[in-house]
């Protein structure tokens, strides 16, 4: 009797673990904090792919991971994609807004809000939301469909609240009202889980902190200790992050334009006709990703055909003054949203100077060479000295340089009497005396 009701308490004890570990959140022991960090970058396709490489490469391990945040916006589909990436991820996932002085801003804004926790250092500010139209058309595009895009990125606001838990009131101000919120202030509304100064104290912070992971399955962190890995851009990513840079993009454009510009006033194609097909199609890439106002951008191009133009036909000026001006316009409208993606004065004035130096210094040299005299061919036979083989009148023969030409000549030359080409007519030389060429001149 008594070692049944030893058996029925043991069974009874293991029972009751088993129901408690069944309604408690579990404990995940992950060995790796896996780091990504987005410092000053643009949100693109390259992001995203860099993003959902660290949840794939995070869930292999069973690890958590953690993004750096620091970004003024960027492009609306990256950062659907991102989201949804976020919220399906089968792995813990801190965004952290870092370093001090670091923004999430607009797209910025959604990532943050989409991860399991959301961090932020002090004097660091999220926000600014608002949906824009990429090229400045969004005054353009009409009330009605401004009420429609606006109205989608709420819907979407209002899934990731729900989803993490968070305020939407929060949320919606930063896209209906376009408003920032320090981390103090976000952390008051309840927005924001911890305010940290660095990756120690937050990870001291999170520890033991209770998260809802895709699937309704509720764990517990546990960042005591935990190894930190940070997963840096591949050469590639690195690469494609460089160029879709708006002052790179725009000076990829400028110089391929001019090095094209080179090479077609030149015999030939070279080095310099290579370099500037490159240097168009990345720049044309870029502003692929780029939110580009192309009317910018044709203007941009159209001032480099004036000053093209200006190389060929010389108007004293005129086209020259005429493409730097659309040159200048076409740089300052080619990205029009200063907040988010701008192009700097440092980079649009020297590069307009370099076009009107570059563009001036190849139009002398064609004049140059236009100028110089044949080097090779009957043309170069002009103004060469011959001697008069023969009495010349209306016919004759000269030696020049050791070959014996028919000569004619207005005026009668003395055989043995030196002459100067005056011009070459078919396989005829027509000559002057060369002491009465001096005496003229």
């Amino acid at each position: 009797m008594a070692a049944i009701m030893r058996t029925m308490k043991n069974w009874y004890i293991k029972l009751g673990v088993g129901v408690f570990f069944l309604l408690s959140p579990s404990f995940l022991f992950a060995s790796t904090l896996n780091v990504l960090t987005i410092k000053g970058l643009i949100i693109n396709p390259v992001i995203q792919e860099y993003i959902e490489e660290g949840i794939r490469k995070t869930e292999q391990i069973q690890g958590y991971l953690l993004i750096r945040i620091d970004t003024p916006g960027g492009l609306l589909k990256p950062t659907e994609n991102i989201v949804k990436m976020l919220l399906n991820a089968r792995v813990p996932v801190i965004c952290y807004v870092w370093p001090q002085g670091a923004r999430a801003a607009s797209a910025g804004s959604f990532i943050a809000y989409a991860g399991n926790i959301l961090a932020m250092a002090p004097n660091t500010h999220i926000g600014a939301a608002h949906p824009v139209i990429g090229g400045g058309r969004w005054e353009e595009i009409g009330k009605t469909l401004q009420e429609k895009i606006t109205n989608d990125t709420l819907a979407l606001a209002r899934n990731i609240a729900h989803a993490r838990s968070r305020p939407y009131s929060f949320i919606k101000k930063t896209i209906k009202e376009s408003l920032s919120f320090t981390a103090e202030e976000a952390k008051a509304q309840k927005a924001v889980d911890f305010i940290a100064s660095n990756l120690k104290e937050l990870l001291r912070d999170i520890n033991n902190f209770h998260i809802v992971l895709e699937g309704d399955r509720t764990i517990v962190l546990h960042t005591k200790d935990i190894d930190i890995n940070y997963i840096t851009f591949s050469p590639r990513q690195k690469f494609l992050n460089a160029i879709t840079d708006p002052n790179i993009a725009y000076l990829l454009f400028s110089l391929g334009f001019l090095a094209l510009l080179f090479e077609i006033t030149h015999p030939g194609f070279g080095l310099a006709g290579v370099s500037g097909i490159i240097a168009l199609l990345l720049a044309f890439y870029a502003f692929q990703i780029l939110p580009t106002n192309y009317t910018g951008l044709a203007l941009v191009g159209v001032g480099i055909i004036f000053l093209i133009a200006e190389a060929f036909t010389p108007t004293f000026g005129l086209l020259t003054g005429a493409g730097l001006i659309c040159f200048i316009l076409g740089s300052v409208m080619l990205f029009p949203h200063s907040k988010i993606i701008h192009l700097s004065l440092k980079t649009i004035i020297p590069l307009a100077v370099l076009a009107f130096i570059w563009t001036n210094f190849i139009l002398v040299k064609l004049i140059q060479t236009r100028k110089q005299r044949p080097l090779n061919g009957k043309e170069a036979l002009v103004g060469k000295i011959g001697t008069a083989k023969t009495n010349i009148l209306r016919h004759g023969k000269v030696n020049v340089e050791g070959e014996t030409w028919n000569a004619k000549s207005s005026r009668l030359i003395k055989a043995g009497a030196e002459v100067v080409i005056k011009k070459v007519e078919g396989l005829r030389l027509i000559v002057e005396p060369l002491m009465v060429t001096k005496k003229e001149e």
